[in-house]
């Protein structure tokens, strides 16, 4: 990030100037989002044959059932492993806006869920201390978090030969992120329609998308990882 010094300082006619000639770039890119979107819509479907369960607040739950009438479904991947004590700061702030996201969801025939491998007796102290109200399940019952690409055995981990994002990419702990996407046909079946993981997730940090229209911007090169600067909610000093 360039200090004020140094950072070139222009008329307002011709800060419109840039400004416009930005604009051109921000258009296509808008573009092309719309491409990729129609892109993602197109891609084929693949039926879910497994018999998943998951451990909820209102018993034991089958994949159809977290759709809760719904056609469309989208499960946030949450990392919160057996035994972790609390779930990932990453994923904590992008869950920070499940709930508005939820009720608007709920108007387009879409259910959002969050799905994690530990159990729910060691989920719902962090829930209740992050002040969520959104529908967080455990996966605990089932392989569905290693189904679908967000959990490894530790052997693999240790290896470096873990396959994430589609991919051998080494991961370096036993529990990812990411979010699947699932529909109910008219034919009564579940079908698994789209996955992402990593920098796929971007769209979903609302709080990125806000520091990437700042001067700094997410100001994350001078540290160990990307994300090391976050937080939970609740420890952010001041």
């Amino acid at each position: 990030m360039n200090s004020t010094t140094d950072q070139k300082i222009a008329t307002r006619e011709e800060w419109l100037i840039a400004r416009k000639k930005h604009l051109e770039n921000e258009k296509k890119f808008t573009r092309l989002r719309d491409e990729l979107s129609q892109e993602r819509r197109e891609l084929p479907w693949v039926e879910v044959s497994e018999s998943y369960t998951f451990e909820t607040d209102n018993g034991s739950q089958t994949l159809v059932e977290l759709f809760e009438g719904k056609s469309q479904l989208i499960v946030y991947h949450f990392m919160f492993g057996p035994g972790w004590g609390e779930g990932c700061k990453s994923c904590s702030c992008i869950a920070d806006g499940f709930e508005s996201a939820i009720k608007h969801l709920g108007g387009r025939d879409t259910t959002l869920v969050s799905v994690s491998r530990a159990p729910l007796s060691e989920l719902k102290p962090f829930k209740e201390r992050m002040g969520w109200n959104f529908k967080w399940v455990s996966s605990c019952e089932s392989e569905f978090n290693k189904d679908f690409n967000v959990h490894f055995d530790p052997e693999v981990v240790e290896k470096g030969t873990t396959e994430y994002n589609y991919g051998q990419n080494p991961y370096p702990v036993e529990d990812a992120h990411g979010i699947s996407v699932f529909a109910r046909g008219e034919d009564g079946k579940v079908y698994h329609t789209y996955s992402s993981f990593a920098r796929g997730l971007d769209m979903m940090f609302s709080v990125y998308n806000y520091l990437d229209i700042v001067p700094k911007g997410r100001d994350e090169k001078d540290l160990s990882f990307t994300m090391e600067w976050m937080r939970h909610h609740d420890k952010y000093e001041g």
